[in-house]
């Protein structure tokens, strides 16, 4: 027997309302799990406010700590194939995010057509999909995997180092503790997080989107996993997971450069304007 409640109105009607999560059914837009979107609605704000926070007090300290224009040289530092791919990744996790909260949430958005985003929300995965195959593919192929992979000798001591100047080198002008090369782009914080997130949540949130959509297909291979009871779930939190992260990583971005913006003008244009480190400049340019 279907189980569910018997309210009664005001008028002394009565009415059944059923719950399908009791009988193990999961219904898009209709159920979800409360302290998944607790849980990722306070990572998402309190990065914000953590981000807002430090973005306030570099502001404050950067008036203070007023000191001559850093000498600069250029350096391409992104190929075309390389810009091409971030910004349709990107593009693509946004839309699917927003896609994603309206067939989570269709109560909050009754003019949205619910059909039409799934389609959507469908079409924009199989573009990541995609996308991350062929990105895969050409960093396999051109050996540039090498640095997205955390070195694990002096990698504790190095990202502590980094640790420290987002934490208080950088509100007092320090310069970069790792200088930006194009055949090494990240420090050990972000090749530990880009790690992570490609290797990681990336493909975790295809293959709970893929076992979702062909539920119905696959439903031995979809039960094998708890069926969308626990599937539904796990996708949302991995969907406020991305969510932080693209947060966290647009902040991040600004505080690559030797200006705010200079991260994201470099990822457009491909080349990027490096702080004159005493005698690394020819070392800087022969990578190039």
């Amino acid at each position: 027997t279907p189980k569910g409640l018997v309210q009664r109105a005001d008028n002394g009607s009565l009415s059944y309302q059923p719950v399908p999560m009791a009988d193990g059914l999961y219904l898009f837009g209709a159920n979800r799990i409360a302290w998944v979107d607790v849980v990722g609605l306070l990572a998402f704000f309190g990065t914000l406010l953590g981000v807002l926070g430090h973005a306030l007090f570099r502001f404050l300290t950067g008036r203070k700590n007023l000191h001559a224009p850093l000498e600069t040289h250029p350096v391409h530092m992104y190929d075309a194939y390389r810009r091409f791919w971030h910004w349709l990744q990107a593009t693509s996790i946004v839309l699917l995010l927003a896609t994603g909260i309206v067939i989570h949430r269709p109560d909050l958005f009754s003019l949205i057509s619910f059909p039409a985003m799934v389609t959507l929300h469908n079409v924009l995965t199989v573009l990541l999909t995609v996308n991350a195959a062929l990105s895969l593919f050409y960093h396999l192929a051109t050996e540039r995997m090498r640095e997205y992979l955390p070195r694990p000798h002096g990698f504790i001591d190095d990202s502590i180092l980094q640790a420290k100047y987002y934490i208080s080198g950088i509100f007092k002008g320090e310069p970069h503790p790792f200088e930006k090369l194009p055949n090494d782009r990240m420090n050990p914080i972000q090749k530990l997080t880009y790690f992570g997130v490609l290797n990681g949540l990336l493909p975790l949130q295809i293959i709970t989107g893929a076992l979702m959509w062909g539920v119905q297909r696959w439903a031995e291979t979809a039960d094998s996993f708890g069926g969308l009871p626990y599937l539904a779930p796990f996708h949302s939190l991995i969907a406020w997971t991305f969510a932080t992260f693209i947060v966290l990583h647009v902040y991040l971005t600004t505080t690559a450069g030797h200006t705010p913006l200079a991260g994201i003008k470099s990822m457009i244009t491909g080349w990027d304007d490096l702080e004159v480190h005493n005698n690394d400049t020819e070392a800087a340019e022969s990578a190039d």
